[in-house]
């Protein structure tokens, strides 16, 4: 079966040439790697990818397939798939499609066959940066100019939900603000008999007040931190009137940036299922999974009512936080992850019984 030639143009001028399998066209996004070894259905579905190209650093992606129930959103977000083998021929009892014709089916370009290892270093090396990915004749010269232009900063805007909905439960009565949340923070919550109302990114303090919610989760979501200008008052106001409030990845760096502390860019982030964290209070080491580009600086949490909870093992950034007046909490990471690890997902449970306790101290006041 003859393959169309694909072309990965990296901003430094590295240019690798490969197979094209999914979509054919043409795309510039930054361009980051995942070391997990599964769940890659999950991460092309992931909305915090919205924007990039993801390169897996695991050889052989597809092999089982595309199912209907591993989603974490309705459809792929990523911009790009980057392997070095694709499955041609998976199988797996709930297989649905390739790996191929999911990608086709939604526009989504892919390009295998080439040294995933080479690009994961550079990465390393040098950072995230744009790219381009190609499946039309292109000089290199012409790719450079075209990857001069600058990537849009409304990834929030574009995978946030446009209407608020609710889904009943009999338990805490939870807001999730969408920030790109994944299918994962749902079923935690409704595993724990919660009732959810997810609300677009905009929602302000005074529209989930009329909601009468125990709690509020921060989800998870793509881009800068201090681009999403709409999140802080509204965080600020949650926090003056005590709603107990859990924030996850993007939602833990809205919560630093809301109570006076910094983000900034990392070099390459972290991304993969595979990230050791130590939790401050017990020395325990959790295994987790995250995907983020940016962190909160160490530094500027000097000078705020936070405390840092966990840190990253591999290089000591700061993985968690707490108010240390206010009832709320954060992670830089995935306690809903999926495929895995689960160490985490107690947090969900702490978040419980945060919104219980607050609940019972306001009636006994």
């Amino acid at each position: 079966m003859h393959k169309k030639k694909a072309t990965l143009f990296l901003e430094d001028g590295t240019s690798f040439e490969g197979v094209s399998f999914g979509s054919t066209g043409e795309s510039i996004a930054e361009i980051v790697f995942n070391t997990g070894m599964t769940g890659y259905q999950e991460i092309l579905t992931d909305p915090s990818y919205y924007g990039q190209f993801v390169v897996m650093t695991y050889p052989l992606i597809g092999n089982y397939g595309i199912n209907h129930v591993d989603f974490e959103s309705v459809k792929p977000r990523v911009f790009g798939f980057i392997v070095k083998e694709v499955a041609d021929f998976p199988s797996h009892w709930r297989k649905n499609e390739s790996l191929t014709s999911y990608l086709l089916q939604h526009g989504i370009l892919g390009i295998a066959g080439i040294d995933t290892r080479m690009i994961t270093k550079k990465i390393r090396e040098k950072g995230t940066m744009k790219a381009l990915l190609t499946t039309n004749s292109l000089t290199s010269e012409e790719a450079l100019k075209r990857l001069e232009s600058p990537l849009s900063n409304d990834q929030v805007k574009q995978v946030s939900i446009k209407q608020p909905f609710t889904i009943p439960g009999r338990g805490q009565r939870v807001v999730l603000v969408d920030y790109g949340y994944k299918q994962g923070i749902l079923r935690e919550l409704l595993a724990r008999q919660c009732e959810v109302t997810i609300v677009p990114y905009t929602t302000t303090v005074e529209q989930i007040n009329t909601l009468n919610p125990d709690g509020v989760l921060l989800s998870n979501g793509p881009g800068d931190p201090k681009e999403v200008i709409e999140a802080i008052p509204m965080i600020q106001g949650l926090m003056q009137e005590r709603i107990p409030l859990f924030g996850i990845c993007l939602g833990h760096q809205l919560f630093a940036l809301a109570n006076g502390a910094n983000t900034e860019k990392m070099k390459f982030g972290h991304r993969g299922g595979n990230h050791p964290v130590k939790e401050l209070a017990t020395n325990r080491i959790y295994m987790t999974s995250q995907n983020h580009g940016f962190t909160v600086t160490t530094k500027s949490i000097a000078t705020c009512p936070l405390k840092v909870t966990h840190i990253a093992v591999n290089d000591g950034t700061i993985e968690g936080l707490a108010h240390t007046d206010v009832p709320a909490f954060s992670v830089q990471y995935h306690p809903e992850a999926s495929p895995g690890p689960n160490d985490s997902r107690y947090l969900f449970d702490q978040f419980i019984q945060l919104m219980r306790k607050e609940k019972e101290e306001k009636q006994y006041a």
